[in-house]
């Protein structure tokens, strides 16, 4: 008998496990890298669950700004060589509920082709609800300081999760300091946008007058 003196069968036992499953997560852990770095994902539901659970970013460019987020074409670090055809993964931004205002905004500060990365958050059919970064700054988050869109649940989220509660407070703050600041859907009319606004009534009213008589 080789082992040392002293140990409990049972103890050793436990380190060789605990080895085994350190290895076994830096293997998993190896494969996923390797998964993402070399796969290109033309759906959402090309991506595995898995990802979608651990919040993994994956990058994309921008293809187009639609009525309700983006459409995005995933770009893998090594981008495989016999990947010629275009598919677009549909892409809302989470945690918000995007205005006409904060879909222009997004078409000044985005540009066709532009590089994003995505942090999913929630698969929805074909549909990746995703924090979206732009060098360093998370959309979302940018977008709801402006006061161009509101807070809204996150689709398909556990309400009860840490994720959840952080993000959610996150956008609240940031949708408060714009209300707070008067800024975009908060934006009061000055005196004299009202005054021209009362105007425009009351010239509309005089002229139906007038055209009744």
């Amino acid at each position: 008998n080789n082992m040392p003196r002293g140990l409990d069968p049972a103890d050793v036992n436990e380190e060789d496990k605990s080895s085994k499953n350190v290895i076994a997560h830096i293997s998993q852990f190896a494969d996923n890298l390797t998964f993402i770095r070399i796969t290109k994902f033309g759906t959402a539901a090309d991506i595995p669950t898995r990802f979608i659970e651990r919040n993994i970013s994956i990058r994309g460019r921008l293809s187009n700004i639609t009525e309700k987020g983006l459409e995005v074409e995933h770009i893998p670090i090594y981008v495989p060589l016999l990947s010629h055809s275009l598919t677009l993964l549909d892409v809302r931004l989470a945690g918000v509920e995007l205005t006409a205002e904060g879909q222009d905004w997004i078409g000044q500060q985005l540009k066709p082709a532009e590089t994003v990365w995505l942090r999913l958050i929630v698969r929805q059919n074909e549909t990746l609800h995703s924090l979206v970064a732009l060098s360093n700054t998370c959309v979302n988050e940018e977008i709801s300081r402006h006061g161009l869109t509101r807070t809204s649940p996150f689709v398909g989220l556990d309400p009860h999760s840490r994720i959840y509660w952080r993000l959610y407070k996150r956008f609240l703050r940031a949708e408060s300091r714009a209300e707070k600041n008067g800024k975009g859907l908060w934006k009061e009319e000055s005196r004299w946008e009202r005054v021209l606004e009362w105007k425009k009534i009351y010239l509309k009213d005089e002229d139906k007058g007038l055209k009744d008589n």
